[in-house]
């Protein structure tokens, strides 16, 4: 038997899932100045954009899970940048908003993304190519959040 498609080096998972969490490494120190990991900032970064959502449209957007995202966004409203409340048109559906401090700490955030494409070895159109293949690859798992 030929077990040469178990090599990791034939893996595409395993380069995706290693740039991951290099490029999460890499925003960690930036996060850090504003108190932030980073699923707290891919969340504000929606919210930021849309100002309002439910937490429905905020998980298929950010793919994730209520289970992830409950508690995410507990401890984002503890810290005072967002209000969650029940929906007055249907009571199941939760609501979520920014509040002035998590609007504000939109200013902080505004650098982030020039820092990060200086730590990427990656050319312009290289990124780009790769972003689109990327979300080629998600389009394909019958979701296309956001569009």
């Amino acid at each position: 038997m030929n077990y040469d498609k178990l090599k990791l080096e034939n893996q595409l998972c395993f380069p995706l899932y290693a740039c991951s969490r290099e490029i999460v490494r890499m925003y960690k120190p930036f996060l850090d100045e504003i108190g932030f990991t980073y699923t707290q900032y891919v969340a504000m970064m929606v919210l930021w954009e849309r100002k309002r959502l439910t937490v429905k449209q905020l998980g298929e957007i950010l793919y994730l899970d209520s289970g992830t995202l409950t508690p995410l966004l507990k401890k984002m409203e503890a810290s005072g940048l967002l209000i969650r409340s029940r929906d007055k048109a249907d009571e199941r559906s939760v609501i979520v908003e920014l509040t002035p401090l998590g609007e504000a700490k939109r200013e902080q955030a505004v650098e982030i993304p020039e820092k990060i494409s200086k730590c990427v070895p990656l050319e312009k159109e290289e990124a780009e190519q790769l972003y689109h293949l990327l979300y080629k690859i998600l389009g394909s798992s019958d979701r296309n959040p956001g569009k």
